[in-house]
C-alpha cells in the first residue's frame, strides 16, 4: 500500500504548479543562472538582485571601483575578448574621471579617512594601466588611430611607458606612418636599450620603410620617363606644326595613342589613330597606328571593297576624302598625299587623339558637302 506523500515545502509547490517554460524564465531572473541581460521583473518591475549587482560594482572609491572594472577588462583580455576587455576599461576610465561620492552626513557607516595624495597616485596609475590596455584591445581589432591616440594619453601620464611606445609603434608601422613609427621606437629603446620587442620591431620598420622606397623609387622614375615621353611628343607635334586638343568628350581609344616610333626621339615617325568615316551609309573603318609617312590611298587599297558595299561605289580611284578643319569647315585630304603634310598644314588639328576622315564617293560630294555646310551653319 503506498504511503502518502508528505507536503511540499510552500516554495516547491510553486515550483511543482508551474509549467517547465516558467520555471526556466524565472530562473534565467537569478544572475547566477542568466542567460539574457534581463532587467525587468515582471510587467513595469525590477530584477532587484540585478539591480544589487550592479550597485555593488559602483560602491567604493573612484580607484576601487576602476580597479574593479580594470580586471574584469583584464580578464577578457587575457581570455583575447577585446570588445568586452575594451568595455571593461572604459568604464574603468569614466569611473575615474566621475566626481567624487560624498557620503550623507546621516550615513552611519564607518567612513574610513583616505589619503587623498596617496588615492590620486592609484587613479593615476589605474588610468594608466587602463589606456594603454584599451589601445592593445583597439590594436587587436585594428582600430590603429584610436590605438595611437589611447597611446598618447598613457604617456601624457606616464613618459616612460615601454608598452606604450611599442603599441604606437605598432599601430604607426600597420598605417604606413614610417617616421612616426620609428620615432616611437627610438623613444622606447632610449628608456630601455635591451627591449626585445622594440628591437625586433625596429627592424620591421626598418624593412618596410626600404620597401617602400623601392616602390616610391619606382614609380617617380616611371612618371618621369611619362613625363618625358610626352613632353618629347608635343616637342615633335609642334616641330612639324601640327595642331592638336583634348576635350571632355575624348573616345575611348584603349591603347590605340598618338606615339613615336622612339618615344625619346622627337624626329622618329609618328604614328596617330585615325577613323575612316563613311558618311552616307554610316559605317566606319578604324586604323589604329596610321604613320606620318603613309598616304589614305595607301590604306584604303587593302581597306576596299567594303563588304556593305552592294553599289561597288567605294574604290580608290572614285572616292574622294575630307577633313574637317579647326574652324568648322572641310578640306580636301589628297589621297596620295603623306599624312604629315595634310596635318602640318595648320588647317587641320588632332582632337583627343584621334584624326577623322570621311570618304564619300565622288558622284556623291558635292551634295554631301552641301548638306553639312547647312548642318554647320544650322
Amino acid at each position: 500500500m503506498a504511503q502518502p506523500s508528505a507536503d511540499l515545502p510552500p516554495a516547491m509547490a510553486e515550483i511543482k504548479s508551474q509549467s517547465v517554460d516558467q520555471v526556466l524564465q524565472d530562473m534565467n531572473r537569478l544572475p547566477l543562472f542568466m542567460t539574457t541581460l534581463d532587467e525587468t521583473d515582471g510587467e513595469g518591475g525590477e530584477n532587484i538582485q540585478l539591480e544589487a549587482l550592479r550597485a555593488l560594482a559602483y560602491e567604493g572609491t573612484r580607484a576601487e571601483v576602476a580597479e574593479n572594472f580594470r580586471q574584469q577588462g583584464n580578464d577578457c583580455a587575457r581570455a583575447k575578448q577585446w570588445t568586452d576587455a575594451k568595455e571593461f576599461y572604459n568604464k574603468a576610465i569614466a569611473a575615474l574621471k566621475a566626481p567624487s561620492q560624498t557620503p550623507p552626513e546621516n550615513d552611519k557607516r564607518i567612513v574610513e579617512e583616505v589619503d587623498e595624495e596617496q588615492e590620486a597616485r592609484k587613479e593615476k596609475q589605474i588610468e594608466e594601466a587602463c589606456y594603454v590596455n584599451r589601445a592593445l584591445c583597439n590594436l587587436e581589432k585594428k582600430n590603429y588611430r584610436s590605438c595611437i591616440h589611447d597611446c598618447a594619453s598613457t604617456l601624457r601620464l606616464n613618459p616612460d611607458n615601454i608598452k606604450a611606445f611599442y603599441r604606437s609603434g605598432l599601430a604607426c608601422l600597420a598605417l604606413d606612418k614610417i617616421a612616426e613609427a620609428t620615432d616611437a621606437c627610438t623613444r622606447g629603446l632610449t628608456l630601455d636599450p635591451s627591449n626585445a620587442s622594440l628591437k625586433t620591431l625596429t627592424t620591421k620598420i626598418t624593412s618596410r620603410k626600404n620597401h617602400i622606397d623601392s616602390v616610391g623609387k619606382v614609380r617617380r622614375e616611371r612618371e618621369q620617363k611619362v613625363a618625358s615621353e610626352k613632353a618629347t611628343l608635343n616637342l615633335a607635334l609642334r616641330s612639324r606644326g601640327i595642331l592638336s586638343k583634348s576635350t571632355d568628350a575624348a573616345p575611348d581609344l584603349e591603347d590605340a595613342v598618338v606615339k613615336l616610333e622612339n618615344a625619346m626621339d622627337p624626329s622618329s615617325t609618328l604614328s596617330f589613330p585615325l577613323i575612316l568615316l563613311y558618311p552616307l551609309q554610316s559605317q566606319s573603318d578604324f586604323v589604329k597606328a596610321f604613320a606620318e609617312t603613309e598616304s589614305l590611298g595607301q590604306h584604303l587599297e587593302y581597306i576596299f571593297p567594303l563588304p556593305w558595299d552592294k553599289e561597288r561605289e567605294y574604290s580608290v580611284a572614285n572616292v574622294e576624302c575630307y577633313m574637317e578643319t579647326k574652324v568648322g569647315g572641310l578640306i580636301k585630304a589628297g589621297k596620295k598625299m603623306a599624312l604629315s603634310k595634310i596635318l602640318g598644314s595648320g588647317k587641320t588639328e588632332v582632337i583627343d587623339g584621334l584624326i577623322k576622315v570621311n570618304v564619300v564617293p565622288k558622284s556623291k560630294a558635292a551634295g554631301w558637302i552641301e548638306e553639312f555646310k547647312k548642318r554647320k551653319s544650322g
